[in-house]
């Protein structure tokens, strides 16, 4: 008997000691592996996006900003029907609902629902009342201005991440650092944010200083947006910069697009055009052809040239001007735009001077500004030059350069022969910390002497007077001086076609002193489509509005009346006081910011409604612009 209940209370021991024995493993050795289970099962740390830095125009107006929105997750465990809960939420999103049920049925702790919800969404979802599903603050960014310098600002992803222009190159400086905050259920198996519980603030990122112009920039794309639409062109796009610094003023693409909705958005409208198409230039490059024989010495303003009545053969290939001339002094092959003049300009230049030259302009090279996507336009190396190659390019056909590239070279004439680097950021950064970009101008090379340049100089402004053809750019009170330009288009395997174009126009203003230097560049325009008509009108409506706004005080006599000056006491009195001022006035170019659904919004003028077409009248000889 006795050694019976020894057995049983032996027995007995063990197993409680192995019961224990186990409790302990549990408890004590395994404690920290439990514990992070318990957490895992318990608790999540979610990651918060930071406030995006704030960039600013030249003038402190808001350009992109981050607003805090609310974003939806679920936990699929508590959600009683997937189903029926993803059909409610696909209607209120506007999303597909397969997607949405196969999130809501996953095995998993966490999903989301959907982020950065605008507040119309997150109300809907809201008003649903789904068991399950549950929100949270994020930083989301917001473009005010909506269109203004969509391409040069980019936008940012779902992800917080700049994906193009400025929001992706300065990325690291405007992103900031992301806080984190910790979702724990509560004791109704719903999800609560204890503030007990392990945090961390989003750390907000450095705002950034734009050299950019809010009210210049719509100027010109609101003149683009005209002259494209006028002309029935494929695409369009303008360069303002200031010659003295490189500072980029404004950077115009068309098509356009909203980046708040850049997902809706094709790669044609989402393009930087300034920036990165090449394009044949046309007549505007014989600026660079003149520069470079007067340099050398071969060429004289005053010397006469035999422009042979509208054509030149070389090596049996015949080349057309654009009209017929006879004998021409070079500074009216300029003004007149002879490619036959030109040419004959050209073939005085060996092929290495003149490839020099064409590089010490900027040409064949990205010009170092901070915006990704740059194109280095296209310069065929000097030793593959076929035949007829100098000839071509003399006068703008057979190389392939940037609008940003051109105004550059426009802009080293305007300031006396300085190549610079063009920027767009300022400064990055508020207070103590803030940082200097371009704190001087950066000098990237003297393409040719001050003494060539000022003759330079003279031919371009000839280029606007009376007989000249740019004479559409000029602006009442400002002297203007710039090129043509009208370029056959090439397609790869084609060569050139024949109907259609792209004109352009560069040049500086005033030209003593200048304040602007400005490319347009108009793609395919219909019916007509030479520089002079095209893009020279729209240098001219640009250039205006911009030195108006700038405080540029005119250089010419006084004329009968100033543009934007008030009318006399009786031409005011014949004016009905209740004409309406118009939205896009030099003084107040963007219109005012209004309240939508707790964000601040603001609407562009693009301007007066512009006709479909041009009247009709007969199209221009299209025999001349090249071989």
């Amino acid at each position: 008997m006795k050694s019976r209940l020894f057995c049983v209370l032996a027995l007995l021991t063990l197993w409680i000691g192995a019961i224990a024995a186990r409790l302990y493993h549990l408890q004590v050795n395994r404690h920290d592996e439990f514990a992070r289970r318990a957490e895992r099962q318990q608790q999540r740390v979610i990651e918060l996006d930071p406030p995006r830095g704030t960039i600013y125009d030249a003038r402190g107006r808001e350009l992109a900003v981050s607003v805090e929105v609310e974003s939806a997750f679920a936990v699929p465990r508590e959600v009683r029907d997937p189903r029926g809960a993803a059909v409610k939420l696909a209607r209120a999103l506007e999303v597909d609902g397969a997607k949405l049920e196969r999130l809501l049925g996953a095995d998993r702790e966490f999903v989301w629902v959907a982020r950065k919800l605008d507040p119309p969404q997150a109300r809907r979802v809201k008003e649903l009342g789904l068991p399950g599903i549950y929100f949270l603050e994020e930083s989301k960014r917001y473009y005010p201005l909506r269109e203004v310098g969509a391409q040069t600002l980019g936008y940012v992803g779902t992800d917080n991440h700049g994906l193009a222009g400025l929001e992706a190159m300065y990325d690291k400086v405007v992103a900031g650092k992301p806080g984190r905050r910790t979702v724990l259920r509560d004791a109704r198996q719903g999800m609560a944010v204890p503030a007990n519980l392990p945090s961390a603030a989003p750390v907000p990122g450095n705002d950034l200083h734009l050299t950019i112009d809010a009210a210049l920039q719509q100027i010109a794309e609101r003149e683009l947006a005209k002259a494209t639409a006028r002309y029935r062109a494929q695409s369009g796009s303008v360069v303002l910069l200031e010659p003295a610094t490189g500072a980029v003023l404004a950077l115009a693409s068309w098509p356009t697009f909203d980046p708040n909705r850049f997902a809706t958005a094709t790669d044609e409208q989402r393009r930087n055009r300034p920036v990165s198409d090449a394009y044949e230039p046309g007549s505007t490059f014989k600026m660079v052809t003149a520069a470079a024989a007067l340099e050398e010495g071969l060429i004289d303003p005053e010397e006469t040239l035999d422009c042979e009545m509208g054509g030149i053969t070389l090596a049996g290939v015949r080349i057309s001007d654009h009209k017929a001339f006879g004998t021409l002094t070079f500074r009216d092959v300029i003004a007149k735009s002879s490619n036959v003049g030109t040419i004959k300009t050209s073939l005085r230049l060996s092929n290495a001077t003149f490839y020099d030259a064409i590089r010490a302009f900027g040409f064949g090279r990205t010009s170092g500004l901070d915006l990704p996507g740059e194109s280095p336009g296209l310069l065929m190396p000097v030793a593959r030059w076929p035949a007829l190659a100098k000839a071509y390019i003399s006068f703008g056909q057979g190389i392939s350069i940037t609008p940003l590239q051109l105004a550059l070279a426009f802009g080293a004439v305007a300031n006396g022969g300085r190549l610079l680097e063009p920027y767009l950021v300022r400064q990055s950064g508020s207070g103590p910390l803030a940082r200097l970009h371009h704190p001087q101008p950066v000098e990237r090379g003297r393409p040719v002497s001050p003494r060539t340049l000022a003759v330079v100089a003279d031919l371009l402004a000839g280029v606007t007077l009376e007989g000249g053809t740019g004479k559409a750019a000029v602006v009442p009170g400002y002297p203007v001086a710039g090129k043509t330009g009208t370029a056959q288009k090439a397609e790869p395997g084609k060569g050139y076609l024949a109907n259609e174009f792209v004109a352009s126009f560069a040049g500086y203003a005033p030209t003593q002193h200048p304040a602007i230097v400005a490319v347009v560049v108009i793609d395919d325009p219909r019916p007509v489509y030479h520089g002079g008509e095209v893009a020279a009108p729209v240098f001219a409506a640009i250039a205006q509005e911009a030195l108006l706004y700038l405080n540029v005080p005119p250089q010419r006599e006084r004329p009968e009346r100033w543009p934007g000056e008030p009318p006399p006491p009786s031409e005011e009195e014949s004016t009905s006081p209740d004409s309406p001022t118009p939205p896009d006035t030099p003084e107040n170019p963007l219109a005012q910011p209004s309240p939508e659904e707790g964000i601040v919004t603001a609407a562009l003028e693009v301007g007066e409604p512009v006709p479909a077409s041009l009247p009709e009248g007969s199209l221009p000889d299209l025999a001349g612009m090249t071989a």
